[in-house]
């Protein structure tokens, strides 16, 4: 189960779908070189994980120098009907 407050960038928490790096590691462009930034299959594969393991109305906040998983933090970011 990916521990998404183990790491500096919480999307590090999952294996990279594009180019196959594991947890904790950074991407890879297919020259071999570190990539600037993290590829979008992986950030979107990180959203599905963390959603699945932490529940839709969940979010992750940065406090104190840590990653905090907040159960109900998007709840009072919804639109309420009408």
């Amino acid at each position: 189960m990916p521990d998404f407050t183990a790491h500096r960038y919480p999307v590090l928490a999952v294996r990279c779908p594009d180019c196959g790096k594991g947890p904790g590691l950074w991407c890879i462009r297919s020259s071999g070189h570190r990539s600037n930034d993290l590829h979008m299959s992986r950030k979107a594969e990180a959203d599905r994980v963390f959603v699945d393991q932490h529940g839709p109305d969940a979010s992750i906040e940065f406090s104190d120098d840590m990653w905090l998983i907040n159960p109900q933090g998007r709840v009072g970011i919804r639109p309420q009907p009408e």
